[in-house]
């Protein structure tokens, strides 16, 4: 069955760093685009990040340029998000997410096929 498992996440202090996986597994990553998306309690989700599926077009969400970085290893199926300078503010779930058909947002929830499971992220001091 086709998935995508996500790692990582978890606690951190504001102004640390975590760090986010997704694995594919059955679904061969390089034939997709693949998003960071989060969700706050009480909150839509919304997009972090996007990148292609071959790395050369990235995209952010302004509230999280020069502080997030989305990377993706096509040979080993992961796509990776790096998290720096956290704030209390990005304390949500965060998901992964793949799109097969190329995304004319790529920041929207609807452009997307198969969803990791989801992991906590909470900031605070």
């Amino acid at each position: 069955q086709s998935q995508l498992v996500q790692s990582g996440g978890g606690a951190e202090q504001p102004g640390g760093s975590l760090t986010l996986s997704c694995a594919a597994f059955d679904l061969t990553l390089e034939d997709f685009h693949m998003g960071w998306f989060r969700q706050a309690p009480g909150k839509e989700r919304e997009g972090v990040a996007w990148i292609d599926n071959n790395g050369d077009t990235i995209e952010y969400a302004d509230f999280v340029k020069g502080r997030f970085t989305i990377s993706r290893d096509n040979a080993k199926n992961i796509v990776t998000l790096q998290m720096n300078s956290l704030e209390p503010e990005d304390t949500a779930v965060y998901y992964c997410a793949a799109s097969f058909r190329t995304p004319d947002y790529g920041l929207r929830t609807d452009e997307y096929d198969y969803w990791g499971q989801g992991t906590q992220v909470t900031v605070s001091s």
